[in-house]
């Protein structure tokens, strides 16, 4: 996003969710958003199919504790934005139809966005849209092999926390979605706002890109 924008006009943002997204991915990003919020005039959209709360609970799990978000906008009324977040979880790799209004959603909206953050395996979600195509992009990798089979247009990172290719920032999984926005924020409002976020929820941050101990973890 232009420096000129973050400063002159409201930043819009947007946050799609469905069925068993991860909490997370979610809320340490908007957590970050949050706070620079109290500095800069913003707006925040939730998104989903419907304005029915949407569940965290994973398929396959029936027993884990899960907890529920109302959104404000369905795919079909939701504002224009400057800023889009999609998160992963295993609900990424479900079929149902919520998912496939997600991709649809962020096919026909990423023409319009400053900027497209992914988290985790949201990046499968926006590589099946076809907005990564012949980009750079990362995910997590614990399931890497998985989400890379999405689209073989995309030029998979395996060693990253986090990339930037143009107005698209994918990160690695989960806990990664902190640090990417925070990187955004730096790149958009400055390194002292940037730190100053990151001071304020007590997060020590990953400032390097490439250092990720997950992909040798896994194996990549």
């Amino acid at each position: 996003m232009p420096e000129s924008l973050a400063k002159s006009t409201p930043l819009r943002a947007g946050v799609i969710l469905f069925p068993g997204f991860q909490a997370l991915d979610v809320f340490g990003p908007l957590d970050c958003l949050n706070v620079l919020s109290r500095n800069h005039d913003m707006t925040l959209a939730i998104i989903s199919s419907t304005l029915e709360p949407v569940s965290t609970e994973s398929p396959g799990f029936p027993n884990a504790i899960s907890q529920s978000v109302v959104p404000t906008h369905t795919f079909a009324t939701a504002p224009a934005l400057d800023l889009l977040l999609v998160p992963g979880g295993l609900g990424t790799r479900s079929t149902n139809p919520v998912i496939e209004e997600a991709i649809s959603f962020i096919r026909d909206v990423y023409p319009q966005l400053s900027h497209l953050i992914t988290v985790c395996t949201g990046s499968g979600l926006a590589a099946r849209a076809g907005v990564l195509d012949g980009k750079r992009a990362t995910s997590n990798k614990l399931v890497w092999a998985e989400i890379t089979a999405m689209s073989t247009s995309v030029d998979w990172v395996p060693h990253a926390r986090w990339v930037v290719d143009g107005n698209v920032w994918t990160s690695s999984g989960v806990s990664a979605g902190i640090d990417v926005t925070l990187a955004w924020i730096e790149k958009t409002f400055g390194s002292e706002e940037a730190s100053r976020i990151a001071n304020r929820i007590e997060y020590i941050r990953h400032e390097d890109p490439s250092d990720d101990p997950f992909a040798k973890m896994y194996g990549l």
